[in-house]
């Protein structure tokens, strides 16, 4: 009761914060009315529902799940939010965890689908922050008038009901998906101060979503940029990677670049736009990106990072090749050089460097096309993506489209064919290439002779290498 005393009377009040943007009460739609229907909703977030509710909690989908029906696309995931604790929410579903500390919430399992259920969040008027204004814990639960006052953008704060099929309104978020106007709830520098991811997510829903940013929004975000350099770079890596994989991430770059967002995230990026004509090769890789999300095929992160980090990978490469380091050492540190670099920016995950590695080590291997070294390339687990990226190269003129063609058809050539194909390759090889190869076998011959442990090796592998 207290709570909802102080609610009202903060809510008449012309505060900055999301207090002041608290409403006593909802607009309320019919989801069916507002184009909603009910089979594009998952069938695990319905579950979900249904189990809150029959426990005698709320639930509701909300988000970007709830704004995409409304727009007539297909979410590629849904959010719940609740009024049960966390623990409760775990208690009520076998396969759950609970996630997070700045903002606990709880993943539910249902097969391969995963539904992020939250508990309402409450307005803090004493949150606790860093020096500038980055809220650091999260943990207080509240109302969901709260809850809605406390999401960054109108369009986000929309609750959907799919067992009553009742869209909730607190902040004219349907007003402004009709107008395609991105709005920020409270006052903008507040927010963004709050959580300078906010400032990330403009530039990909402008650009994935065709929306204008509401002047007073778009105002504060040049002046508040460098506040991204406090953002944890593992959350950091979350967001740049919704940005990428959005299906738009071309137009996403452009709107980084316009507000003065995109320095820092990646060393590629701002070379795309420092110097247009030397990247080509990511330019390239991010449109091949773009066309297969379009075409709901699968895209690998790990690869398109792959490709982004190439072209400082490639230029210390051939720089200490140049100085005399044997091109597979040469590579296996220019990677390390650049990911410890990149570390400190953007945290990559784990998985994702690991696909990364093993793509970049196969490059030079592609370049050696005698003896054995092919039959052994085309068997590596990793083979179709570093073949794939094989192909970018020779595409962006990195490389000759010749080495490209050769290995689409050794791949899908019998033995004979094969053969006849690494004769081809040894006999139009250039004068002169290949030196590399000759002074790791007469390498490989000495350690031989001194009875070393590397006999016998293979010097080419990555794993080798690194």
């Amino acid at each position: 009761m207290i709570r909802k005393l102080i609610g009202r009377l903060m809510g008449q009040v012309g505060t900055k914060g999301p207090r002041g943007a608290l409403r006593r009460k909802p607009r309320q739609y019919r989801g069916s009315e507002l184009g909603i229907r009910l089979e594009d909703v998952s069938e695990a977030a319905l579950r979900t529902c249904e189990t809150l509710q029959k426990a005698g909690h709320q639930a509701w989908i909300v988000g970007g799940g709830v704004r995409d029906l409304l727009l007539g696309l297909k979410p590629k995931d849904f959010d719940v939010a609740t009024d049960a604790s966390p623990e409760q929410v775990r208690a009520l579903f076998r396969r759950s965890r609970i996630i997070g500390r700045r903002f606990r919430i709880v993943h539910v399992m249902f097969g391969r689908e995963q539904i992020e259920v939250s508990t309402f969040r409450a307005i803090q008027e004493a949150a606790e922050t860093d020096e500038h204004g980055r809220v650091l814990s999260d943990n207080v639960w509240g109302s969901q008038a709260e809850d809605a006052a406390r999401r960054d953008f109108t369009i986000n704060a929309l609750y959907y009901d799919p067992v009553s099929d009742i869209v909730l309104d607190y902040h004219d978020g349907v007003r402004d998906l009709k107008r395609r106007s991105l709005r920020m709830i409270g006052d903008p520098a507040t927010r963004f101060r709050e959580d300078p991811v906010r400032m990330l997510r403009i530039a990909r829903f402008t650009a994935k979503l065709g929306f204008e940013v509401e002047p007073a929004t778009r105002k504060p975000i040049r002046e508040l940029a460098p506040l991204l350099r406090n953002v944890p770079s593992a959350r950091l890596f979350d967001e740049t990677l919704k940005l990428l994989t959005s299906g738009h991430a071309l137009a996403c770059l452009n709107e980084l670049r316009r507000e003065g967002l995109h320095h820092g995230l990646l060393p590629m990026l701002d070379r795309i736009f420092e110097k247009p004509g030397d990247s080509s090769f990511a330019v390239l890789a991010l449109q091949r990106t773009d066309e297969r999300v379009r075409a709901e095929r699968t895209i690998s992160p790990g690869f398109l990072f792959a490709t982004l980090l190439w072209e400082p990978v490639s230029t210390r490469w051939r720089k200490a090749v140049a100085d005399g380091t044997p091109a597979v050492p040469a590579l296996a540190d220019a990677i390390d050089s650049v990911l410890h670099a990149q570390g400190s920016q953007l945290a990559i995950t784990r998985r994702y460097l690991a696909d990364m590695r093993e793509i970049w080590m196969m490059q030079p291997r592609f370049e050696r096309r005698s003896g054995r070294a092919p039959w052994g390339l085309v068997e590596h687990m990793r083979f179709r993506a570093g073949y794939d990226f094989l192909l970018l190269r020779c595409e962006a003129g990195e490389l000759p489209d010749e080495i490209g063609r050769w290995w689409t058809d050794f791949q899908g050539a019998d033995n004979e064919q094969r053969q006849a194909l690494i004769a081809s390759a040894q006999a139009h090889r250039p004068p002169g290439s290949g030196s590399g190869s000759r002074k790791r076998r007469r390498r490989s011959s000495r350690n031989q002779s001194a009875g070393r442990p590397d006999e016998g090796r293979d010097l080419s592998d990555p794993g080798h290498a690194a």
